[in-house]
């Protein structure tokens, strides 16, 4: 291919991507997290008239003490994206599950800046997703082991024996074990 008619299908596919390319879109259940992508015409279709029930188990956290937990930001993705396609916010149920090292994501601000000399950077993400009227259940006995007593823990996390019994709990209410 001669030197010129390259320059012209690089810079020709390089436009054609950039009209192309979709951009993520919060909301409208979340807005301030839980970007996604809108899927045109999937095969495997959104059931709009179904409860959708998801229990998040979240036991990882970014080593950073200024980073928003990916896995956490999960289920403010899980309801943006089924309230874009069609699913009515009272139908979509869902709880996170939290223990390990994802056990200092859920303290308060007051209590990360002790601890780590910030703020904790999943303050506002948490506050959304129980303000969506989700369920965060912190494992009691990470809580044990890693020094976090329940007056630590963000106005509206609760306190579970263990992940394990939260999340046999839940799955017995029929919630689906979301887990990455």
């Amino acid at each position: 291919m001669p030197k010129l008619n390259k320059s012209l299908f690089i810079l020709s596919l390089a436009f054609s991507i950039s009209i192309t390319a979709q951009t993520k879109k919060s909301g409208p259940i979340i807005t301030a997290y839980g970007n996604v992508f809108e899927v045109k015409n999937p095969d495997f279709k959104v059931d709009t008239t179904k409860e959708y029930k998801a229990v998040f188990e979240i036991m990882n956290s970014p080593g950073e003490h200024h980073k928003i937990n990916p896995t956490i930001e999960t289920a403010a993705r899980f309801l943006n994206m089924h309230a874009q396609s069609g699913v009515p916010a009272a139908q979509l149920k869902f709880a996170l599950v939290i223990h390990g090292n994802a056990s200092k994501d859920i303290i308060s601000n007051e209590a990360y800046q002790k601890r780590y000399g910030t703020h904790n950077p999943n303050h506002g993400l948490i506050t959304a997703l129980l303000n969506a009227g989700g369920k965060i259940v912190f494992c009691g006995q990470s809580s044990v082991a890693r020094g976090i007593p329940k007056n630590d823990l963000m106005n509206g996390v609760q306190l579970s024996l263990s992940a394990m019994t939260a999340l046999i709990h839940l799955q017995d209410k029929k919630y689906r074990l979301i887990k990455f």
